[in-house]
C-alpha cells in the first residue's frame, strides 16, 4: 500500500477501511459459528478458524501495548503529523512478504506465537474483534503525530525497529492474511 509520497491521513484512511473490512467479516462470518464450527480442522497439519484467530490474539498481545505505549510517549512530546508516509527498507520487505497469498507461499509462525490449544472457547472471537477495535483506536490516534517517527521493537527479530507506519501495515495485512485463511477453512469445513 506505501508508496513515495502518499499522504499519511490517505494511508491512515486505508488501514482504517482495511481493518473495517475485517470487522464486518469476523461479525458476519465468525461470531455465529457454533463450538465445534470455530474448532473444526480441515486437517490434523492445518489451522481451524478459532487456531487462526488465537493466533491473531497472540501476536495483538505482543504488539498492541508497545504501540500504544510509544503512541502516548509520541503525544507526549508534541509530536506533529507528517505530511506524507515513509516506508523503511525491512519494513517494506516484511510487509512484501505477507502481502504474498499464503497460497503462494505459506510462511510457518514462530512457536511462541502459534495457537496453544485444538478446543478453543468462543470467547478466542470477542477477544479478536476487541482487538480489532483497540487496532482502529491506534489508527486514529496514529493521525495526531508523526507516525513515521515512532520506532516499535521487533519481538522476534530484537534489534530491528520498524516506523510506526510500517508495523501498522504489516499488522493489518497479517490480519488479513489469517482471517483469510480463517474463511478459506470455513469454507472447507462446510461443505457437504
Amino acid at each position: 500500500m506505501s508508496k513515495s509520497a502518499l499522504r499519511t491521513t490517505d494511508f491512515l484512511d486505508q488501514l482504517a477501511t482495511e481493518l473495517q473490512a475485517v470487522r464486518n467479516i469476523t461479525a458476519r462470518r465468525f461470531r455465529p459459528l457454533s463450538d465445534d464450527q470455530l474448532n473444526r480442522r480441515p486437517a490434523t497439519d492445518k489451522w481451524s478458524v478459532g487456531q487462526c484467530l488465537e493466533h491473531l490474539n497472540i501476536v495483538g498481545g505482543h504488539y498492541l501495548p508497545t504501540i500504544l505505549r510509544k503512541l502516548k510517549q509520541a503525544q507526549e512530546r508534541g509530536s506533529r503529523p507528517a505530511e506524507t508516509v515513509k516506508s523503511g527498507f525491512f519494513g517494506r520487505k516484511l510487509i512484501d512478504a505477507m502481502r504474498v497469498p499464503a497460497s503462494e507461499k505459506p510462511l510457518k509462525s514462530p512457536q511462541q506465537y502459534a495457537p496453544s490449544g485444538s478446543r478453543l472457547p468462543r470467547t478466542v472471537v470477542e477477544v479478536f474483534g476487541r482487538q480489532l477495535d483497540e487496532l482502529l483506536n491506534i489508527v486514529q490516534q496514529a493521525r495526531s503525530i508523526n507516525a513515521n517517527a515512532v520506532r516499535i521493537p521487533n519481538p522476534i527479530i530484537p534489534l530491528l525497529y520498524l516506523r510506526l507506519t510500517d508495523q501498522l501495515e504489516f499488522i493489518v495485512a497479517h490480519v488479513q492474511r489469517h482471517v483469510a485463511q480463517a474463511e478459506r477453512v470455513l469454507d472447507s469445513t462446510n461443505r457437504p
